[in-house]
């Protein structure tokens, strides 16, 4: 499949010079599908939340109790896949298509196998996880089945994470994208007919959506091994057995980023222990600001993955100039987008949890909490995108600890303090204070240009 993108990125392969327009639209062309996918599983999740809100509190704080445990799993598949997808990118980038193609061949039994044994952890502890949690007893029965139904398809989730984070590695963010789409569409049928029609609540929610990750990730998966053109490997034979270089190097960038998520998430779980003592009403519009919040920094995230394409293929070109003008162009981008999605999230907050939940207590929760939020998404953004240049330029390690850092030295230190006095509003004037924080030492590392001089 020949994409509009093709004819730039071969530029940046060739060495020849780009204008300053070319460079911006080629930064746009990527970002738009990737945007689009990233909005569209939000929208996903918003209904998800609705359909599940309608159910009540509990319902919803039952999901919720174990959202950033989904989470931790999601960026440990994520960190598997970008160890391998991101030596791909510089292959690319160095014209080496054979070699790309090898370095794929190698990822498949290790991301398999790191999808098995992480399914297989979720699944044991599924039972005690919502105790631990300090959930109430009326919601851990629902919050552990969700938990067990998710951890099933994490093996199959992690294969079609790997497939996805290739193909946009090699600059086809379209198909991706696409079928990102299509996994929304599905999601919403299968929640209705579970959730409302067979009448299972909290458990057809996870099904539903198991089933539908389960359909995109086969599709990305043949598309990528029968279909893509940089990638394919039908008709093209080599040794699926992976070798020690490209397994260190897998290892050298995804275990930072693994770590990182982990931390993270911990921090994330830490905070959901600081809101569970305030009642299911917080918990519930905790959660549900977490994902109206969404809405507006999945655009950052969907820039920042053109970032990473970019920056990778400019790394492997050998071309520091121009990876510097792709990662600053992308980074501004992504400031302004989410700077007027942050504006529309504070105008619009009370339609934006009031779809969610027709529960008072919890809706006025989570306007508040939207409207603390709204002043970090600009800073929020630089940290997103510089985060993503970083990651396709190999340079994990310091980024990694630069987040763990802010997130578990200011906003739950900050968090702990104030959520006694100040409850949920504490929570989120603490993570406000956070973002910016890291928005700001991100740009810093930007500016001095130290995360271009890794060897490659």
């Amino acid at each position: 499949m020949k994409l509009p993108t093709d004819g730039l990125l071969q530029l940046i392969r060739d060495g020849r010079p780009l204008t300053t327009g070319q460079r911006i639209r080629l930064v746009i062309f990527l970002s738009v599908p990737a945007v689009m996918a990233n909005l569209t599983s939000i929208v996903m999740q918003y209904i998800d939340a609705a359909m599940v809100g309608h159910l009540g509190a509990e319902a919803s704080a039952s999901i919720g109790l174990v959202s950033t445990s989904t989470w931790l799993f999601g960026g440990l598949c994520g960190a598997c896949a970008t160890g391998f997808s991101v030596q791909v990118a510089h292959r690319i980038g160095a014209a080496d298509m054979a070699g790309a193609r090898d370095v794929l061949r190698q990822s498949l039994w290790p991301t398999c196998i790191f999808g098995l044994l992480l399914g297989l952890t979720g699944s044991a502890i599924s039972g005690p996880l919502p105790h631990w949690l300090g959930g109430d007893a009326g919601i851990c029965r629902d919050s552990s089945i969700y938990f067990l139904i998710f951890s099933m398809t994490v093996p199959i989730w992690q294969m079609g994470l790997l497939a996805g984070a290739m193909l946009r590695c090699s600059g086809n963010m379209k198909v991706p994208s696409i079928l990102s789409i299509c996994m929304c569409v599905l999601d919403v049928i299968f929640n209705y007919l579970l959730i409302y029609v067979a009448g299972i609540g909290v458990a057809g929610a996870a099904l539903g959506t198991a089933a539908a990750e389960i359909v995109v990730s086969a599709v990305m998966m043949w598309y990528l091994f029968r279909r893509s053109g940089t990638l394919s490997l039908k008709g093209r034979p080599g040794s699926f057995r992976p070798t020690a270089p490209v397994l260190r190097r897998a290892v050298h960038i995804g275990l930072p980023v693994g770590v990182e998520h982990a931390l993270i998430c911990g921090a994330q779980i830490a905070s959901t222990v600081i809101v569970a003592p305030l009642g299911v009403c917080a918990i519930a519009a905790n959660s549900f600001a977490v994902i109206a919040e969404s809405l507006c920094y999945m655009p950052g995230y969907g820039i920042s993955e053109a970032a990473t394409t970019l920056v990778g293929q400019c790394i492997g070109a050998g071309r520091k100039l121009l990876t510097r003008s792709f990662a600053r162009i992308a980074v501004l981008m992504g400031m302004g987008v989410m700077t007027a999605m942050g504006v529309l999230m504070y105008i619009f907050a009370p339609e934006m949890i009031g779809v969610m939940t027709p529960v008072a207590e919890i809706r006025d929760l989570g306007i508040m909490a939207l409207r603390v939020e709204a002043f970090a998404e600009p800073m929020y953004a630089a940290a997103i995108v510089c985060y993503g240049a970083f990651v396709g330029a190999a340079d994990t390690l310091i980024p990694c600890m630069m987040n763990v850092l802010s997130i578990w030295g200011v906003r739950i230190t900050l968090a702990a303090w104030l959520a006694p006095s100040m409850g949920l509003k504490g929570v989120w004037i603490a993570m406000c204070i956070e973002l910016c924080f890291r928005g700001i030492i991100f740009l810093w590392r930007l500016a001095t240009g130290s995360w271009m001089k890794h060897k490659h």
